[in-house]
C-alpha cells in the first residue's frame, strides 16, 4: 500500500507595496551590476590566458580515414570540440552542437 500524498500548496512571491518592491529591486540591481563586472573581468582574464603550442601529432578517425588535428580544421580558423558524456545506448544529437555548426556554416558561406 502506497502512502497517501498530500497536495502541497505552492506559495508565490510576497505581495508588497510599490515602494518596498522598488527598494528590493534597487538592491538586486546593485548585485546584478557587480556580478556583471566580475564576469567581465573573468572573461578578460580568460582571453589573456597564454596559448599552448600543440606539438604532438594527433591522429583521429575521420570520414576520410586517419586525419591530423590540422586536417580536422579543414582550412578554417577555429575548431569546436565538445565532449559528450553519454552513457551506453544514449547516442543522441545535441542542440548546442547543431546550432553551433549551423552558425559557423552560415558565417563561412
Amino acid at each position: 500500500m502506497q502512502p497517501k500524498l498530500e497536495k502541497s500548496k505552492m506559495e508565490g512571491p510576497r505581495i508588497v507595496p510599490q515602494a518596498e518592491w522598488l527598494e528590493a529591486r534597487k538592491e538586486l540591481l546593485k548585485k546584478e551590476k557587480e556580478f556583471s563586472r566580475l564576469r567581465d573581468e573573468l572573461s578578460r582574464q580568460r582571453r589573456e590566458m597564454p596559448w599552448e603550442k600543440v606539438e604532438k601529432v594527433y591522429a583521429f578517425d575521420g570520414p576520410k580515414g586517419k586525419e591530423t588535428l590540422a586536417d580536422l580544421f579543414g582550412g578554417r580558423s577555429q575548431l569546436i570540440v565538445y565532449h559528450f558524456m553519454l552513457g551506453p545506448g544514449c547516442a543522441r544529437s545535441s542542440r548546442i552542437i547543431s546550432t553551433a555548426a549551423w552558425c559557423i556554416w552560415r558565417h563561412e558561406t
